[in-house]
């Protein structure tokens, strides 16, 4: 433990279920970095020894950091084993509005289509992050939510990439087309070839299916084109983010 850092802290008697626990340590350093609130953070005398996070405990102006026994206690503030040695009580995560993501001069937007594996969407989040995104859209409905466990999954990413809930997915991508927006949604079977597209338009919108039946109809129907990566294996498809990572590139790169 460093020297100065607070004394251990006792387990309390009840711990109340209506607040979010973020976990990870990447998870818990960008939302300190990002825009959440963060109210306390609880970290095993291993952790707090993090650049970072010993930072944090030495300054007295910033949120508490309370040592505690052992990693068996983050588990249960947090309910994951996967806690990495911290956990911290945050502010509930804050949607983006979708208009706010179409207003965005040229943007590049990852639109996902009833996705409800956490673990996908924390992985396209923080590959949409890195790819400098505009943002992300999720239905209201049918998906997965920004959780904590999808906040570990994207390695905080999501404290610095906006999500918005859309209503009803088709009718956003045509107020896409409807503000320039080209719309482009991955297909395993049919698609034209991914390399094969002009992704240089004023507005690119990448919509991904869920991982079981890809795209809905009415959701591909809603879409400029429909894209393929080529499959040259034994395989007969690409775990979704994989597809998102290699498709986003390919934008990217296109648009410079």
């Amino acid at each position: 433990m460093p020297a100065g850092a607070p004394a251990p802290t006792r387990e309390p008697r009840t711990l109340p279920d209506d607040v979010t626990i973020l976990y990870g340590r990447n998870a818990v350093h960008e939302a300190l970095r990002g825009s959440r609130e963060v109210q306390h953070i609880w970290a095993t005398a291993h952790a707090v020894e993090e650049p970072w996070l010993a930072a944090v405990a030495h300054d007295a102006s910033a949120v508490d950091v309370n040592v505690v026994a052992d990693g068996g206690w983050i588990e249960r503030r947090s309910g994951s084993p996967d806690h990495q040695g911290v956990c911290a009580q945050v502010a509930p995560f804050r949607y983006a509005y979708v208009d706010e993501l179409l207003a965005v001069e040229h943007p590049l937007i990852v639109a996902l289509d009833e996705i409800q594996d956490p673990q996908n969407l924390g992985a396209i989040a923080r590959t949409a992050e890195c790819a400098g995104a505009t943002g992300l859209v999720i239905p209201a409905r049918r998906s997965a939510d920004v959780t904590p466990a999808v906040c570990k999954a994207s390695a905080g990413a999501v404290e610095h990439l906006p999500i918005a809930r859309a209503r009803n997915l088709a009718d956003f991508l045509g107020d896409a087309r409807g503000v320039g927006a080209w719309v482009y949604g991955a297909e395993g079977d049919g698609g034209v070839p991914y390399t094969g597209v002009d992704y240089s338009g004023p507005g690119v919108v990448l919509v991904l299916g869920s991982e079981g039946r890809g795209l809905r109809p009415r959701v591909a129907a809603s879409c400029d084109a429909l894209i393929a990566l080529p499959l040259r294996g034994r395989i007969g498809s690409l775990n979704v983010s994989a597809a998102a990572s290699a498709l986003l590139y390919e934008i990217v790169r296109q648009r410079g």
